[in-house]
């Protein structure tokens, strides 16, 4: 490799998130614009080796692409120096020993989150990188979705006044399995495979709230297995362990209060997958994957709730649509370029391995909640 490529180890590339959005809707893609861009205005291709346990379904994905480098052993692509970067696309339950492997080996760490199926173990792993003096990130896509960035633009400019609350709803129906074929894996449905919406959702909500909010300080939350059998992909019914419905209030830094619920057994009846109600004394905005909407102070209407007449107001057409005044790209191509430029050119990049482990405290936390009945605090994490 010349010295304006920087070697890339993707190992579980050949699972859904891995194929689609790491490596070709993220690093293909920035081949294919030569190379992610420095502030020095030169250019560093990347180039990805596939790692996984399938030799044939790598030689599949290589040809494909026209990619000429991947493995079935990690080993000796972690011992190899053409390879300065390892990310991980692993299930949950591989991670912590693959990540342990790299750190060892010096390479800068890349990872999707969780990070591990612990706190404990999240923690050590921020331990263990920040020993080894090895960059490290963690995924936090939907901070770079068009929505959010928008409604960050939103804050920024004060336009909330004083945030008073948060309300979010996600989810959608996945089905069975039994008369459709299910939209996510079986072993997210099984709590000993390290499945289960909290320990899924909660690191985004953690991110997406600390990020734009505030730090979470508490957690309450009722987790739920609301449907107990499912069909795996041989059409073999399995008990479902894992929950499948979360809903928790979280307390915010600054008085904020969150409410998210999620689920994986709820029809869609909104503009998106994911939705957030942002309120606040001076104006209230409604912000999805994409889209932004508003209502600000001086034209909220002021109704009267009678529940024995019929309220003739048209509500929705009160909230102005915020325009998208920048170019639409992927989030997590936008993420991928920022931790390239931090390990090329060490720029900023706030999203490492202590903040995903804040976001598995929260899953453990909030199933800590749901188990007990109470409201559970998160102290501040730290490395030291």
């Amino acid at each position: 490799m010349s010295e304006k490529t920087i070697g890339i180890i993707m190992n579980g590339v050949s699972g859904r998130m891995g194929y689609r959005q790491h490596l070709v809707r993220s690093i293909l893609a920035i081949r294919e614009e030569g190379g992610v861009l420095l502030s020095d205005g030169s250019r560093v291709q990347v180039e990805p080796l596939l790692v996984g346990r399938s030799e044939a379904r790598l030689r599949e994905l290589a040809e494909r692409h026209g990619l000429e480098h991947y493995t079935t052993d990690l080993d000796a692509a972690l011992a190899d120096d053409r390879w300065q970067i390892y990310a991980d696309f692993l299930v949950t339950k591989a991670r912590v020993p693959a990540i342990t492997k790299a750190i060892a080996a010096g390479k800068a760490i890349y990872t999707e989150k969780p990070t591990a199926e612990t706190f404990e173990q999240a923690l050590e792993l921020a331990r263990l990188a920040r020993a080894a003096g090895v960059k490290n990130g963690v995924v936090h896509d939907k901070l770079y979705l068009p929505g959010l960035l928008k409604l960050r633009r939103l804050i920024d400019s004060g336009f909330f006044g004083r945030i008073l609350s948060v309300r979010g709803e996600f989810g959608y129906w996945v089905f069975e399995g039994d008369w459709q074929e299910a939209q996510r894996p079986s072993w997210n449905y099984r709590a000993e495979d390290g499945g289960g919406i909290v320990v899924d959702m909660f690191p985004h909500w953690n991110y997406v709230l600390e990020n734009l909010f505030g730090r979470v300080e508490s957690v309450y939350a009722r987790a739920v297995t609301e449907i107990p059998e499912r069909v795996d992909e041989q059409g073999e019914p399995y008990r479902a362990t894992a929950d499948d419905a979360a809903y928790a209030v979280f307390d915010l830094a600054g008085g904020i209060t969150a409410q998210l619920n999620s689920s994986w057994t709820t029809r869609v009846n909104r503009d998106e997958l994911v939705e957030f109600q942002v309120d606040g004394t001076q104006g209230s905005a409604v912000v999805g994957l994409f889209g932004c909407k508003v209502q600000p102070r001086q034209v909220t209407p002021k109704p009267t709730w009678n529940p024995d007449v019929p309220d003739p107001r048209d509500y929705a057409a009160g909230w102005v649509e915020v325009p998208q005044n920048d170019p639409v790209e992927n989030g997590f191509k936008l993420q991928w370029v920022e931790f390239l430029r931090h390990v090329l050119e060490d720029a900023p990049h706030p999203y490492d391995f202590l903040a995903g482990a804040r976001g598995v405290q929260l899953a453990e936390r909030g199933l800590e909640s749901s188990r007990t009945g109470r409201r559970v605090d998160l102290p501040v994490v730290s490395v030291d």
